[in-house]
Parts: C-alpha cells; sequence; structure tokens
C-alpha cells in the first residue's frame, strides 16, 4: 500500500490520501480509490509482472491512439504498482441490469449498447494500428496455441467433471478441425479477448474500455461474441441482430465486410467462447469453489443450448457430446425456463376462467363499469374486435384511462415473473356478456405484452371461441 502512497504523492504532491478498497470481481489484480482534496485516482496491485506490463504498455499506446481507456499516470520500477486515471463508478453491466434481468430493454440501454459495439470496432482495428504486439501476454497473437488451450480448458475443468464417458480421439479431431477453421482468415486487428460489458465502463455516457490485458493480434469476431453472448447478458435474439448491424456498419468504415460471411463465421467463435468459458467457470467455480462463478454456469449452458438448436454438421462428434452434456440430469434445472402469459376475456355470468396451470388464476380485471357498446343494437352481432366497436370504446374514452391504469401494474408483475424464472401468468378481463369491453381489453392486453418483452403470449376470448397464439421472440 505504501508503494501506491508513494506513486499517489510523487504524481500529485500530495502524501495523505484517503485510501478506499474496490472490488475486483474474478482478478487477481487489487484496485483501491486514493483521494485528497479533488484529486481522486485508481491505484492497481497486480501480482503478475508480465500481465502488469502488458496493460501498462497497451494503454500508453491506445492514449497515443485516442482511444476512450484510462491513462496509466505513475508506474512502479518493478511495475508491480502503477495508478491510473479514475474513471468514476458506472459499470455497462450495471446499468443495463433492468435489461439483463428481464430480457426488456429499454430505449436507453439499447442506445449505449450500440455506442458500446460501435466502439470496439474502432478500438480493435484503431487499437492494433502501430502497435507492437509483442508487449501482449502471454501471447502475442490468437493462434494454434491458444485455441487448443481454450478448448482443453473446457475438456479438463468442465467437460471431465461431468464424468461423462467420451472418446478423446474423436472429439480432438472435431477440435482440429474447428481450431483450423477459427484460424482460417489473417487477421491484423486487436482481439481484446475478455470483451463483456463488467470491463465497459461509462463517462458521461460514453464507452470506456479496461481490463484488456489479456488482449493479443486476432480476429475480431472473437469480441463480438463475448459481448453478444456474455452469460449473463440476456440479450433477445431481434436486438442482438441490431447490434450485429451496428458493429459491422462500424468496421465497414475501415473494411469490405461480407455480412453473411461475417455472420457464419461469427456462430463458430461463439460456440468456440462458449466452451472457453464454461471451462473458465468450471475452474473458477469447482476447483476454486468461488460461488459467483458456479452460478454463472446455468447461463452459459443455456447460450449452447440455444446454439445447438441448428446444430454444427461440421463437428458431428462435439455436437453428439454436448447434446449429451446439456441433457444430463445434473443440469435439468439449469435449462431457461420462459413465462408465458395467459390473456383472457370472459362474460361474469359465465364464471371466471379457471386456471389450467394449477397456480390458482392471477389478474382479474372488471370492464362492467365502462360504457357498454351492446346496450345498442346495431352492435349486437359485432365484438371488440371488429371496427364498428373499437372506434366506439376510443371515442368514448373511458377504455384508454382503464387500459392505461393498468399497462404498469401488469408490466412490473411480468418483469418480476420473469426475474423470479417463473412460467405461468394469468390476465382475464370479464364483462357482462364476455362479447365487446373485455374482448377490446384482452386483445389489447395481449399486444402490449407481445411488443414490449416478447415472451409467448396465449390469448383466448372464451365467449367468442376465439383463440390466438403470440410466439415469443427471445
Amino acid at each position: 500500500m505504501k508503494e501506491l502512497v508513494q506513486l499517489f504523492k510523487d504524481y500529485t504532491g500530495k502524501s495523505n490520501p484517503q485510501i478506499e478498497p474496490l472490488p475486483s470481481s474474478g482478478s487477481n489484480r487489487r484496485y483501491y480509490r486514493l483521494k485528497q482534496e479533488d484529486i481522486s485516482l485508481i491505484g492497481v496491485f497486480g501480482q503478475s509482472k508480465e500481465e502488469n506490463h502488458a496493460f501498462i504498455e497497451l494503454s500508453r499506446h491506445f492514449h497515443k491512439q485516442k482511444l476512450n481507456t484510462p491513462q496509466v499516470l505513475s508506474v512502479s520500477d518493478d511495475e508491480m504498482f502503477y495508478i491510473q486515471e479514475d474513471l468514476g463508478d458506472t459499470v455497462l453491466f450495471d446499468t443495463i441490469k433492468a435489461g439483463r434481468l428481464t430480457g426488456v430493454f429499454s430505449a436507453e440501454e439499447k442506445e449505449v449498447l450500440h455506442k458500446t459495439v460501435a466502439k470496439l470496432a474502432d478500438f480493435q482495428v484503431l487499437g492494433a494500428k502501430e502497435l507492437d504486439f509483442s508487449v501482449c501476454y502471454p501471447q502475442a497473437e490468437f493462434n494454434s496455441r491458444s485455441v487448443y488451450w481454450d478448448l482443453n480448458y473446457f475438456k479438463y475443468n468442465f467437460l471431465k467433471t461431468t464424468e461423462m464417458e467420451f472418446q478423446e480421439d474423436l472429439l480432438e479431431n472435431d477440435f482440429d478441425k474447428l481450431a483450423q477453421h477459427l484460424l482460417q482468415d489473417e487477421s491484423d486487428t486487436f482481439l481484446y479477448r475478455d470483451f463483456q460489458s463488467r470491463n465497459v465502463m461509462l463517462v458521461d455516457g460514453d464507452p470506456y474500455f479496461i481490463d484488456y490485458q489479456g488482449g493479443r493480434k486476432g480476429p475480431v469476431y472473437y469480441d463480438v461474441a463475448s459481448f453478444l453472448w456474455q452469460a449473463k447478458a440476456n440479450f433477445p435474439d431481434d436486438l442482438r441482430d441490431e447490434l450485429i448491424k451496428t458493429y459491422i456498419a462500424s468496421l465497414k468504415k475501415y473494411r469490405e465486410v461480407d455480412e453473411a460471411k461475417f455472420i457464419k463465421k461469427l456462430r463458430l467463435f461463439v460456440l468456440f467462447r462458449t466452451l472457453q468459458v464454461l471451462g473458465a467457470y468450471g475452474f473458477r467455480g469447482y476447483f476454486e469453489k468461488k460461488p459467483h462463478f458456479i452460478q454463472s454456469i446455468p447461463f452459459a449452458l443455456n447460450n449452447l443450448r440455444e446454439l445447438l438448436k441448428d446444430g454444427f454438421d461440421e463437428y458431428p462428434y462435439l455436437t453428439k457430446i454436448l447434446h449429451e452434456m446439456i441433457n444430463l440430469k445434473q443440469f435439468a434445472d439449469t435449462q431457461k425456463r420462459e413465462l408465458e402469459v395467459r390473456v383472457f376475456s370472459f362474460a361474469y355470468k359465465k364464471g371466471i376462467p379457471n386456471d389450467a396451470s394449477g397456480n390458482g388464476g392471477g389478474y382479474v380485471f372488471d370492464c362492467r363499469a365502462i360504457n357498454n357498446p351492446g346496450k345498442f343494437e346495431r352492435y349486437n352481432n359485432v365484438t371488440g374486435l371488429d371496427d364498428s366497436v373499437i372506434k366506439f370504446l376510443e371515442d368514448d374514452g373511458e377504455m384508454k384511462i382503464f387500459l392505461d391504469n393498468i399497462y404498469p401494474l401488469v408490466d412490473s408483475h411480468v418483469r418480476r415473473y420473469i426475474e423470479r424464472n417463473f412460467t405461468n401468468l394469468m390476465v382475464s378481463f370479464g364483462c357482462t356478456g364476455g362479447q365487446h369491453r373485455s374482448v377490446y381489453a384482452a386483445q389489447k392486453m395481449a399486444e402490449h405484452i407481445s411488443k414490449k418483452f416478447g415472451i409467448r403470449v396465449s390469448l383466448v376470448h372464451r365467449e367468442q371461441n376465439l383463440e390466438q397464439e403470440f410466439k415469443s421472440r427471445n
């Protein structure tokens, strides 16, 4: 600690800073905030001199390139301690927490994600410009050795812990093919390697990148896969597709990109990165007994389940083993449980709908206080799905006020059910005959939930004998 205080004094001329330890996640580095008067800096003690040297030299290079990274301000002679610019406490991972938990990302969350992936392309290309890759640690580039390290990391630290029987020679044959495909293209870009939302700080809403000491020369796909398929990111498919398009548009500033080939190659790196992540979670969780990593395993397994739905025909044995692995009994409770919301319209005189899930029902909203089109003969043969009734209810205005009060209540319930991995929610609207007001309200609610959350919604207009299914987009 005295070394950091000395560096602070040498740089600022002030000798008695307040020292606040900061969380270090899974890192072996120790971080401290050193503050005195209006000066605040981050002090770092790293246990690996080689890793420290890589971070310090990369930071100096990125600063020259005017990239958004923390500036290293002072370094001890042995490079075990250094102080750097304080970027604050706003981490992207925390900023998008609501979206991560529910799978529903606000406009503000989406905006900062698009900014981040656009800057990633800049960072990969400009960060590699005139960079001496020999400063990188432990490898100067993404090569066959680093590929096999990660594949074997998965095999020994995760796959073997399951006690599955498998033929290593057949698995290694597919590892060889995968490695060959991953290394096919020459690359002159910077591979961040651990690009995830925990390693992005926001300074006045602008993304800054940290913890790139494991970076090296390598293909751009790896970082895109790391970020968009991060185990706990919970990006829905449509948002992920949007972010890929934003990334490609940014990359196109520097080179031509065949989008179809890019997406095909990206998929291989998603597989590779997912295996590497499972290896890391296995080592940190099962061997180092760190609960944070054990808790992350289900998220990575669910990513793998989704990925395997389309298969990898070029790696038949690996695919077979992965399918067997994710379906093991010990991982049965890790499968993603998706919420289904069932929305009903009904007539009170025929009783409230039964809850087939056995959970006893959910919300029941009474539409009978709203002006009833059914009292007019001209609406006898139409329902709340027909234009004439829709116009009546919307012109009258009472229905809009009614639903505007209900939407926030149901939305908050849906979010909590998603967070808690519940699978069923029932929302029912009743009126006198189950023909006009309740039908209109149930239809609008089903459409609202489907649009906002992208989850499966089943709609039943009971008295009209009509059903509609809104499929999950997640």
